[in-house]
Formats: C-alpha cells, structure tokens, sequence
C-alpha cells in the first residue's frame, strides 16, 4: 500500500480515472439536485468526512500558513465544485472534461505571474501540444448540443484556473503540511459555509422516499467520497511529491475518460478520439519533469 501511495505514476493515474468519471457524475446527479445542492454536498460532506483530521493541524497552523490553507481551499475546493455543475446545466460532460485539459496551461501562466516560476521551453511546447489535443478532441467529438453555450463552457475554463492556482499554492506554500492533514484542514474550513449553503438551498426538501430521488443520491455520493474527499488526498500528495505542473498533468488524462463515458452513454466512436488522445499523451511526456529533486516534508 505504501508504494502505491509513493509512486506518481499510480497516483496520477487512479486521480485521472477517478476525476475522469466525476463529470458523468455531477451529469447523474443534476436530474435531481441543482448545482448548488451538489456543491455544497460535496464540500459539506468531505468536512464531515476529513475534518477530524483538519482540526487538530488548524490548532498547529500558524496565522500565514492559515492563509494559504484557506486560499487554496476557496479555489481548488469550494468554488470549482459550484461552477461544474452549474456549467453542466447547458455543457456536457464530455465536454467539461475535455476543458478540464486547460489546468497545466494555467499552472505554467499563473506560475510565472505570481510566483516567478520559470518552466523550460520544453514544458511550454509539451502543454500547447497538449492543448492543441484536447481543442481536437472538442472540435471532432460529439459533445456539442442545442443547449451548450459559450458562458457556461467559460465557467469551466475559470475552474481549471482555480485548479492551477491552487496547485501552486500547495507546492509553494503549503509543501510542509502533510496531504491527509491538508485535505482535513481545507475542507474543515470551507465545510461551515458549505453547510449553511446546502441547508437553505432546498436539499433537504426532496423526497428521499423517491427512487430517483435515492439513485442521485447514490450518484452524488459517490462523486463526493471517492471524487472529492479521496481523491484530494492524493492530489495533494502527488502535488507535494513531484510539482503543481506535474500533478496538473492528470488533467490532460481526464478528457480520455470523460469521452469513454461519453461513448458508454451513446455518443459515437470517431478516429479523432484516437489522434486527440495520442497528441495529449504526447503533451504529457514532455511536459513531466524527469528526475528534478524537490525539498518537501510530505510523508
């Protein structure tokens, strides 16, 4: 078990598959429940879950690290679990995941911008090829519908600049807190606002006698403990063992799974599929950073 838990590969590729499925999820879950509801569930409930283990690193944290801790978790773990959903009222999911392939893209900008963080040129070409297939894989595949409109598409794209942000802010300031403790603390923050939104956002007003009602419960449950609360632990893991870039990379991944489900759910198989997938598994390798040591006190 602990070498899974120590090598990047498994970790990077459990998250993807993982956070690949969680698009068709929050799709499963919006027949019921209304963005608001499902984002609020997720944070609510991963505070529940993880903040036992939060509250006792919070008590430790000093005022800066208590900054940091909470900036990062308003953008990589409240305001993207609002503005998927709400984007996936008129965006497929398909179509979320592939967006979802911008996050590197901004980790290298925001990096520079606000950390002075220089990539190799390498990197930057390895992120535009990256780009450039999973722009094809949006162009060819069939996850357009009358009801896809650019707004909401551009609320994905501000999430996966909240990812990149936070990524960094994990790697830059937040490497000497321990991933589990991390999760804990950032979700034991965000869970008092999230509870108070799911109370008076109507939830518990549903009837949960109701099949329907109890099958996107299922749905949103799962999402919410093995796409949020778990697999945050390990993000952040793969963040402070490697580089926000690196870790950004799973995101490159997620458009291969997001479209499998789209396949499964009745969208049709085309050769693009194959050439978008090769150009971002291209993207990937060049993008890794081989053999760079990095000082961290992860576990």
């Amino acid at each position: 078990m602990e070498r899974f838990y120590e090598n990047r590969w498994i970790l990077l590729s459990v998250i993807a598959v993982t956070w690949g499925s969680s698009f068709i999820l929050i799709k499963k879950s919006l027949f019921v429940f209304t963005p608001y509801e499902i984002g609020a569930f997720r944070v609510a409930v991963s505070g529940i879950l993880l903040g036992y283990l939060g509250l006792s690193a919070l008590r430790k944290m000093d005022r800066k690290s208590l900054f940091w801790v909470t900036l990062t978790g308003f953008f990589g773990n409240f305001l993207p679990m609002y503005l998927f959903p709400i984007a996936q009222t008129r965006v497929s999911s398909s179509m979320a995941g592939i967006l979802d392939s911008l996050v590197p893209v901004f980790v290298l900008i925001l990096g520079y911008l606000f950390f002075g963080i220089k990539s190799k040129g390498l990197q930057y070409f390895g992120a535009i090829i990256g780009f450039m297939g999973a722009v094809l894989l949006m162009y060819f595949s069939e996850t357009t519908s009358q009801e896809s409109q650019l707004g909401y598409a551009l609320l994905v794209v501000l999430a996966t600049a909240c990812y990149g942000m936070s990524g960094l802010i994990i790697k830059e300031k937040l490497s000497h807190i321990p991933s589990v403790q991390l999760s804990g603390a950032v979700f034991g923050i965000w869970m008092v606002p999230s509870l108070f939104i799911l109370i008076f956002s109507g939830f518990f007003d549903h009837n949960f006698a109701s099949s329907e009602t109890v099958e996107a419960l299922g749905y949103l449950s799962i999402l919410t403990v093995f796409g949020t609360a778990i697999a945050m632990i390990l993000y952040y893991k793969l963040i402070q063992k490697t580089s926000a870039v690196f870790a950004s990379t799973v995101t490159y991944l997620l458009p291969l799974v997001a479209v499998i489900w789209g396949l499964l759910d009745g969208e049709r198989f085309s050769l693009w599929y194959v050439i978008g997938g090769l150009l971002i598994l291209w993207g990937i390798y060049l993008i890794k950073e081989k053999r760079i040591r990095m000082q961290t006190s992860a576990p």
